[in-house]
């Protein structure tokens, strides 16, 4: 290939986005671990979440081990941490216990690593290899820092002390508000993607998914609509729960969302070390799916599957087609939705009047993880790619589905296709939920 085919301009466009991707996640990371002191750095905040330390140096890890040494063909940087920084060799209540890079070295191993990474981005003909098409390879090393950095936020959240991080607040809702919940017409749908550049295997392949005719509700459950749950004792009443939800709910102590307390004027919650009344027009946020789920069977509703959460997301009545945004094909302004950590929180429930759905559904993406009531498994002809231990490995597991993103997710770490999942437990992430229900016969169109 010579230098003119190299750089021709289908090329130059995509090295720029990768470039700029690059960038801007690595400023979001170094954001993320310079806002506090190296005793912060290496402590473990929770046994959920490894020391923030290790998630610096584990980026670069991975970003050493796909684009230095397979996409460059280059020699090792630092072959001899790989197994301290392998997420399947380690726990993460384990890590401390680990001989990790000190701060100052992670920051150095990682500067390096990324000075090599762009030379790669300059010589490669990104095309030739399926890795390589379209800029693959370096869009999946963008993605899986910008998870991290939505990981290390979620540790940030669980640190003690005063703030460190501050951000502008998110816009006001629009009002008047929307109705209160919309009919998603029956009939099949495209569901995940054959085409886009960078989704993910389990993304992979589109395949055509029919859904009975559904109502799920226009905006996320707000903050104000789960006090009422709380007030009407919902969590000592055991007529909402699943088993496994009320088994969890009595072993755990689960009394309220994570971060809230009660004082005897109201309920309060810490967010990012700010101590503050419980905002009721916020999606709620820090429940489990078995809260989610609790929640919705005393609302006399239920949770939306999978299926039905991205049909509402991305199917475009009057065309029929899926598109790749609720929006439309276009990428995520600070218009369309609260994302990449822009703000420190959720909008208010029927923000982002621009982001709507062709049906009117707001805040699809961003603001907090939606739960689904779905497990995690592959679509018909998955294929793993480029290694088993992204999707595959956790087939079949307790897990359940998250769509949709929160404030802390990159807008390049989501779309409309794009999957989540988590144990039913968790609570530490920023997941919340909406509502949906059947449609009864007469209220088809």
């Amino acid at each position: 290939m010579t230098s003119t085919d190299l750089h021709d301009p289908g090329r130059e466009a995509v090295r720029a986005r990768v470039a700029a991707a690059l960038t801007r996640s690595r400023a979001r990371s170094t954001a993320l671990t310079d806002a506090v002191d190296d005793d912060d750095l290496v402590r473990q905040h929770s046994k959920l979440m490894s020391p923030l330390v290790w998630d610096l140096a584990h980026i670069g890890n991975q970003e050493e081990l796909w684009l230095v040494r397979d996409v460059g063909g280059r020699e090792p940087v630092r072959e001899d941490i790989d197994n301290l920084y392998d997420a399947f060799q380690h726990s993460r209540a384990s890590r401390p216990g680990l001989p990790l890079l000190s701060p100052a070295e992670a920051r150095g191993y990682v500067r390096q690593v990324r000075e090599k990474v762009f030379d790669v981005l300059d010589r490669s003909p990104l095309e030739g290899r399926r890795l390589l098409q379209d800029g693959f390879a370096f869009g999946m090393i963008v993605q899986h820092e910008q998870q991290h950095a939505e990981t290390m936020l979620a540790t940030h959240q669980l640190r003690l002390g005063a703030p460190v991080l501050h951000a502008p607040e998110p816009p006001r809702a629009v009002v008047p508000l929307p109705e209160r919940e919309v009919l998603v017409p029956g009939g099949e749908f495209t569901m995940g993607t054959s085409t886009d550049p960078w989704a993910l295997d389990n993304e992979r392949p589109a395949v055509g998914v029919h859904v009975d005719a559904f109502f799920i509700d226009t905006v996320p459950v707000s903050n104000g609509e789960y006090l009422a749950f709380l007030d009407a004792g919902g969590y000592d009443d055991e007529r909402w729960w699943s088993a496994a939800g009320w088994a969890h709910r009595q072993k755990a102590g689960l009394v309220a969302p994570r971060f809230w307390e009660r004082a005897e004027d109201g309920w309060y919650r810490t967010r990012f070390g700010v101590r503050e009344p419980v905002p009721v027009d916020e999606p709620v946020v820090h429940v489990c799916f078995h809260e989610a789920q609790a929640y919705a069977a005393w609302a006399g509703k239920r949770l939306p599957t999978e299926p039905e959460w991205e049909k509402a997301a991305r199917f475009d009545p009057a065309t029929g087609r899926s598109r790749r945004f609720p929006w439309g094909d276009e990428e995520p302004t600070a218009e369309h939705a609260n994302l990449g950590q822009r703000h420190l929180r959720p909008a208010p429930v029927g923000a982002y009047a621009a982001g709507a759905s062709p049906l009117g559904v707001r805040q699809l993406m961003g603001d907090v993880w939606e739960w689904c009531d779905s497990d995690f498994h592959p679509y018909p002809g998955f294929a793993a790619f480029p290694y088993r231990e992204y999707s595959e490995v956790f087939f079949g597991g307790d897990y359940k589905m998250l769509r949709g993103g929160s404030f802390g997710t990159d807008a390049d770490a989501v779309r409309g296709t794009f999957r989540n999942w988590d144990h039913p437990i968790r609570r530490q992430i920023f997941s919340g939920f909406r509502l949906a229900r059947d449609a009864a016969p007469h209220e088809v169109r």
